[in-house]
């Protein structure tokens, strides 16, 4: 009979696992909202105690490019975890209704196939300035809650090998 332990129950978030590395792919669309995003979650990793060279950025096009890029740097990159980064905003068209689901789909696809952690700091808002807000604005800053995320998942996930 085997016994079960809670993994990762109890842990403060803070302290990123010894060695690991991170990757932050970022797309260029929406710059200022996603610029500001990348900022957060390098000051996350930084009080977190991971250092500035265990840190990769990779910036994209857009959106889309987001999970065939982490799946890239999780093929050929020896990462623990990947900090997806964007921001989607509403326009006029059906546009959004798509981009927003296949880039959602596409992430969770990557972190399940590879089994490394793909965390979700896309921003999908109907508007630039609710994308502001979750951006270092009103309303906190999703990158670094992406990349607190990624850090706790890393740690979690070394756990889960160990045993």
């Amino acid at each position: 009979m085997s016994r079960l332990r809670e993994v990762g129950a109890g842990e403060t978030a803070g302290d990123a696992p010894q060695s690991a590395r991170f990757a932050i792919v970022a797309s260029e669309t929406n710059a200022e909202v996603t610029d500001a995003l990348v900022a957060g979650a390098l000051a996350t990793f930084e009080q977190s105690g991971v250092a500035p060279d265990a840190v990769r950025i990779v910036r994209v096009p857009g959106a889309f490019e987001l999970p065939m890029t982490a799946s890239m740097l999780i093929q050929h990159h020896s990462v623990d975890a990947v900090v997806c980064i964007g921001a989607i905003v509403r326009g006029e068209t059906p546009h959004f209704d798509y981009l927003a689901v296949a880039v959602a789909e596409g992430i969770q696809s990557v972190a399940i196939d590879t089994g490394v952690p793909v965390t979700f700091g896309v921003l999908t808002c109907d508007t630039l300035e609710q994308a502001r807000a979750r951006s270092g604005g009103s309303k906190g800053n999703k990158g670094s809650e992406a990349a607190l995320a990624a850090i706790d998942l890393a740690r979690v996930y070394s756990e889960l090998v160990r045993e």
